[in-house]
């Protein structure tokens, strides 16, 4: 099962959406389920996610001083917004929206 964390706003997208709710989505991926069919299904706008982090790794974000905050990075280009990675069920993923960009700074 792969868990989506949800920060900021993106909080809305779970049913308990108190700051000390849980904000997490579990979905069993598909087989070769893309990052981006997997946000779709969750029922997330991807327009409004700003930054995501996939097992704790920087993997793709709209921020252009990521490169210099010495993130553990999955992706060679973080800036390039690629969502066709294969999300396994073993992943977890935290998405973070406009409203948290200066948090990921």
């Amino acid at each position: 099962m792969a868990e989506i964390h949800l920060y900021g706003e993106l909080r809305r997208f779970v049913p308990d959406s108190r700051p000390t709710g849980d904000s997490v989505i579990h979905l069993d991926s598909l087989e070769n389920e893309t990052l981006e069919a997997l946000l779709q299904r969750a029922g997330l706008d991807i327009d409004e996610i700003y930054t995501i982090f996939l097992n704790s790794k920087l993997l793709t974000t709209h921020n252009t001083m990521a490169q210099y905050l010495g993130y553990q990075q999955v992706c060679e280009n973080c800036r390039n917004w690629d969502l066709s990675v294969v999300i396994k069920n073993d992943d977890r993923l935290g998405i973070f929206g406009i409203d948290m960009a200066a948090l990921v700074v």
